[in-house]
């Protein structure tokens, strides 16, 4: 679901043209994703009716201000009349979807959040998402993958199956389609959202609304330069200011025209090569993982030797890598692999997935019959339409939607968020561990020493934030939340050693519970006395052959029937 770079300026005259910016190649405007994939929350009263998005904003921001620039949970919460919980969990989720750490927010949001960051997190509660096209074949792929609901409208436009058989990627909104939907929203809304932000002064008609250099920064909380420029330093009219002498406030109504410009000049850039694109017969495919890669039984990793460059992938341009439609098949990505500080697993189906490297964000989506490591994940995990997947993930969050029949073998610093309409979902304790796990969960952020894998928070079945219709009252159902495994059933899962990589961690980080860690003794002295037993027994060679064959067909049983099997050829393969 990658696509061509964006980052391929238009001509030299368009760039003139957009409002105080020098001739020559300019750097393109594209909106942060991760503000819209991981920051938006389905509680009610946090989305607001369109029609009065900023006189509701503007209220609350004449109700928060006098209590000074900063708000606090406890504040947010009875201006908003939500629990403190939700009003908790808006600010952690603003933290960590923040372009920069705010020391005063704090990493897990227990601070104080900035007001004009708040605005704008709340004002983007009311984004729609893209729907995925119709496939022109629906009938026959309504039993494929996996069945809609009354609650959720649709899944996964095509199941990993159908992605396999069909290759038609096409139906799927891409990395570009959604970000030309973000940007397209950024430029309906800027104006409301310039109106928030604004101080006012003495004066008359637009001269009486300024931002200040540093309330035009807050801008990147969902806008970025492509080359991570600061927006400051690419507008004329704040650019090269001296540090030690502020730069004074412009008028608003500069700030907009040069926004929406370079807003217009973006979009029209992406539609030109969405329409090459769609003329050229060349129907590539996307970077890291490809169908043509994913054999049967093979296992896949990237050799490219620690700190060398990546090729010129899309992927990478947009700061995510990808692993995408693998069928029957075994894929590795350490962090020499992957570019950028976030992973996307897609449309993935009866694989092992192992993701060992640090990183901020990661989604899997559309998965199904499917084990996925995520190693080391500093700012939110978010699993979304998958079926019968076993998720392996250390991470300070994780967001799980519209799922069914999964397991998640969790270790994370916060509560799982269980959204959406949700089936048989199991939880347990983080399972595993490889050498370099604890360096890259230090490195990240995560701290092993808390774990609330068993502490769900659990919102409403409805996703507010797609663009169906629904039911009234259906936002007040809850989700389904989740069941702890059983631990008679609870297995440690071994990550083979295919690189021989040296690490200091040599046990899981994360402590297991006593039930945990009892079943797990009561399995291994069951076992001494099996083997014990087998020894002691006098039977002859001819029964020891069956008695060996039995046991053979029965572990071969399990291993099927507990999906193990794809492990066990990674393990043949080291």
């Amino acid at each position: 679901m990658a696509d061509d770079p964006l980052d391929s300026s238009p001509s030299a005259s368009a760039a003139a043209a957009a409002g105080g910016v020098s001739s020559g190649p300019r750097p393109a405007l594209r909106p942060r994703r991760e503000a819209f994939e991981y920051g938006l929350l389905p509680i009610p009263k946090l989305v607001f009716p369109e029609g009065a998005l900023t006189q509701t904003l503007s209220q609350l921001k004449e109700r928060l201000a006098p209590g000074g620039p900063r708000v606090g949970a406890a504040a947010l919460a009875e201006a908003l009349q939500i629990p403190a919980e939700q009003a908790a969990l808006a600010l952690g989720t603003l933290a960590a979807v923040l372009p920069a750490e705010d020391s005063a927010l704090g990493e897990d949001g227990s601070g104080s959040a900035d007001l004009r960051d708040l605005l704008l997190f709340l004002y983007i509660q009311s984004y729609k998402r893209l729907v995925p096209r119709v496939h022109k074949d629906s009938p026959a792929v309504t039993d494929v993958w996996p069945s809609t609901s009354a609650f959720d409208g649709y899944l996964s436009a095509l199941s990993p199956i159908q992605f396999v058989r069909s290759n038609s990627r096409r139906f799927m909104p891409s990395q570009a389609d959604e970000e030309a939907h973000q940007l397209s929203y950024l430029q309906k809304h800027m104006t409301n959202i310039l109106t928030l932000l604004a101080d006012s002064i003495d004066g008359e008609g637009d001269d009486s609304m300024v931002l200040t250099m540093e309330t035009f920064e807050h801008l990147g909380f969902f806008l970025q330069l492509s080359e991570g420029t600061p927006l400051s330093q690419a507008a004329t009219f704040f650019a090269n200011s001296d540090p030690d002498m502020p730069a004074a406030p412009v008028p608003a109504a500069l700030v907009h025209d040069w926004v929406l410009q370079h807003i217009a000049s973006a979009l029209e850039f992406m539609a030109e090569k969405t329409v090459a694109k769609e003329n050229s017969q060349h129907n590539a495919f996307d970077p890291d993982v490809t169908m043509s890669d994913a054999v049967t039984n093979t296992r896949i990793h990237s050799s490219s030797p620690t700190g060398s460059s990546a090729p010129n992938y899309p992927g990478y341009y947009r700061n995510a890598s990808f692993v995408e439609g693998c069928s029957k098949t075994s894929v590795v990505k350490q962090a020499s692999d992957l570019k950028g500080h976030s992973i996307k697993v897609l449309n993935c189906h009866d694989s092992v997935i192992y993701i060992l490297a640090p990183l901020k964000y990661a989604t899997v989506y559309g998965c199904s019959d499917t084990t996925i490591i995520l190693g080391a994940i500093g700012k939110v995990v978010k699993v979304e339409h998958c079926e019968r997947v076993q998720i392996i993930a250390a991470s300070k969050r994780i967001c799980i939607a519209n799922c069914r029949e999964c397991i998640f073998y969790l270790g994370v610093n916060h509560q799982p968020l269980i959204v959406g309409d949700n089936h048989k979902l199991q939880v347990a304790p983080f399972n595993t561990y490889y050498p370099q796990l604890g360096e890259h969960l230090a490195q990240v952020g995560v701290d092993p020493n808390v774990n609330k894998w068993d502490q769900p928070f659990v919102l409403g079945v409805v996703d507010l934030h797609d663009s169906l219709s629904h039911p009234a009252g259906v936002s007040d159902v809850q989700a389904e939340s989740t069941t702890c495994l059983d631990p008679d059933l609870f297995t440690n899962f071994l990550i083979p050693s295919w690189f021989e990589v040296e690490g200091p961690t040599k046990y899981n980080p994360f402590t297991l519970p006593e039930v945990y860690w009892a079943s797990q003794r009561k399995k291994h002295a069951s076992l001494e006395d099996i083997q014990k037993n087998i020894r002691e027994l006098e039977i002859d060679d001819i029964r020891k052959k069956e008695l060996a064959c039995a046991l053979h067909a029965q572990f071969k049983d399990w291993l099927y029937a507990s999906g193990n099997i794809r492990q066990l050829y990674c393990l043949q393969g080291e």
